[in-house]
């Protein structure tokens, strides 16, 4: 369905309107579904980001630099974001022994169980927003989306 339909526009849009358009209304309906497929962990698509960086570093800690720089969303505030994770027992946090104002933060088994359960679930999302599209088109769309935002 056009963009057009979708938002029932009866005023014409030019091409750069209707690509942000497109782009925020697919962030949007994926994000959506996305949380449905969270929901049941009681974590934010935030929160699994965050889970998902701490996995990445194979059992050494991260400091809030280094989660906040590889976050999606880069205005998320992480302290907080860690701060709840801890409260689900997901995380720990300890002071950093050679340097006081650094803070560590570590997955504990549970978030890695966490993890492991939506890890088929979090694929199969990535796959059905995928099955319209060949191997080739996916790549297309990757560098057009690559192209587009590296202005």
């Amino acid at each position: 369905m056009k963009i057009e339909e979708i938002l029932k526009s009866t005023v014409p849009m030019d091409n750069s309107k209707k690509i942000i358009l497109n782009v925020l209304y697919t962030q949007n309906v994926i994000t959506e579904n996305f949380n449905e497929i969270l929901k049941p962990y009681e974590i934010s698509g935030e929160q699994y980001n965050v889970l998902r960086i701490l996995r990445g570093q194979k059992g050494n800690p991260a400091n809030m630099w280094t989660i906040q720089e590889r976050m999606l969303a880069k205005t998320s505030n992480t302290t907080r974001l860690v701060d709840k994770l801890l409260l689900k027992e997901l995380v720990t946090r300890k002071v950093c022994p050679e340097n006081r104002r650094k803070i560590e933060v570590l997955i504990t088994q549970k978030g890695l169980e966490v993890l492991a359960a939506l890890d088929p679930k979090v694929i199969a999302h990535e796959q059905f927003f995928s099955k319209n599209l060949n191997s080739q088109e996916i790549d297309q769309l990757n560098q057009l989306l690559e192209k587009y935002r590296n202005q």
